[in-house]
């Protein structure tokens, strides 16, 4: 997840959660019998949500329920998928290293992915590298993105990370292999003046 999605869902989910407890806390208090607000929509705590001309307003017509079931059910879904959406875990939590006596070890993968943008920072004419670690824990996957200087070959560049920081990251944890992804943009920069 994104920054700007995250600070987005988090301040989406302060709104529903604070109209939801002014909503609830007005509810709990005007059924313990503290005096309904002036906004409320109902006059005092033996109101129903309701009523009987309310719930039977539409009845007769076959549409009615249908649809609200059906908006209910979409809503129940989408719920659900915000749900599974916000507590799946994207990043890697750790690193199943084989220590060579059947026991292994464990590695944080935020400390790998650290060191794979530490290094892949370092490559010439990287301006800014982040890597970022998925998969099972017994058998990672790397991606990893490299904003380019305008001077910089980007096969080189790729080959330099291969070789280096992917190729250094495989063997210190171990691991078979280690698939990446890669993405190369490269960095805007102004004109430059020629004379």
């Amino acid at each position: 997840m994104t920054a700007m999605l995250r600070i987005v869902n988090r301040v989406f989910l302060g709104l529903v959660g604070l109209v939801l407890l002014v909503l609830g806390g007005s509810v709990l208090a005007v059924g313990l019998g503290a005096p309904a607000p002036s906004w409320w929509i109902h006059d005092s705590r033996l109101d129903v949500l309701l009523s009987n001309a309310e719930r039977t307003r539409w009845r007769d017509d076959g549409w009615w329920w249908p649809t609200v079931i059906a908006v209910l059910a979409v809503l129940l879904l989408l719920a659900l998928w915000w749900l599974v959406a916000v507590l799946r875990r994207r990043r890697l939590a750790e690193v199943l290293v084989d220590t060579g006596d059947g026991e292994g070890a464990l590695l944080r993968g935020r400390a790998l992915e650290d060191v794979l943008t530490q290094e892949a920072a370092r490559i010439d004419g990287v301006d800014r590298a982040h890597a970022h670690l998925w998969g099972r824990r017994s058998a990672p996957e790397a991606r990893v993105r490299l904003a380019l200087e305008p001077h910089v070959d980007p096969g080189t560049a790729l080959h330099d990370l291969t070789t280096g920081a992917l190729t250094d990251a495989r063997t210190s944890a171990g691991l078979a292999s280690l698939p990446a992804e890669v993405r190369l943009r490269g960095v805007k920069h102004r004109a430059e003046r020629v004379s």
